[in-house]
């Protein structure tokens, strides 16, 4: 039996086919990071967010919308966080000044 005249796709065998410009790419790791971050330490995950932000921009990489979700969230919980912590020192400060 002679070979078929179609080509295979390289994918269907195990072999990875040659980067080309219209191969979808990976999802970014800062932009995952970046979304866990926001609910371990946001700070990290504006930084992270960021940095996804500008390397998917530049490389085409999926993610665009955790890394989106990532900075929303990231800066929502820092900005509650130092809500929170203003809280604590003004009620700490109010507490120690009671009139005798």
């Amino acid at each position: 039996m002679s070979q078929p005249a179609y080509a295979e796709h390289p994918a269907e065998h195990g072999h990875h086919a040659p980067a080309t410009g219209g191969q979808v790419r990976g999802t970014n790791v800062m932009a995952i990071l970046s979304l866990v971050f926001a609910f371990v330490f946001s700070p990290v995950g504006i930084v992270f967010g960021h940095i996804a932000k500008k390397q998917i921009r530049r490389t085409g990489e999926q993610g665009n919308g955790l890394a989106t979700a990532g900075l929303v969230l990231s800066y929502i919980f820092t900005i509650l966080g130092i809500l929170w912590i203003i809280f604590v020192f003004v009620v700490a400060a109010n507490s120690g000044t009671t009139a005798s």
